[in-house]
């Protein structure tokens, strides 16, 4: 697999996972953020992606710093979209 297609299939992966999410219901903020997005104009596809970012980012930091995923965090990161985490580009 070329690098390309490594960021593609994490990037389905964390996809898919968000889907998940959002079909389980819970955590219930990541409906409520794809709600707000959606109410000021972003495409559902667009949201999911910008969600995506944010879950990468979350888990890199768990990686990095050898710590539980934090949900608190990824709340926070959730709630301040459209705004990146600053390590997420």
């Amino acid at each position: 697999m070329s690098e390309q297609d490594d960021e593609d299939f994490a990037q389905d992966t964390l996809i898919q996972a968000i889907e998940n999410q959002l079909e389980a219901g819970e955590p219930a903020f990541v409906q409520a953020v794809l709600n707000k997005l959606s109410l000021v104009g972003y495409e559902r596809e667009e949201i999911i992606e910008l969600m995506a970012l944010v879950l990468a980012d979350e888990i890199d930091v768990m990686l990095r710093d050898d710590r539980p995923f934090d949900l608190t965090r990824y709340e926070q990161g959730l709630r301040a979209l459209p705004e990146l985490p600053e390590q997420a580009s």
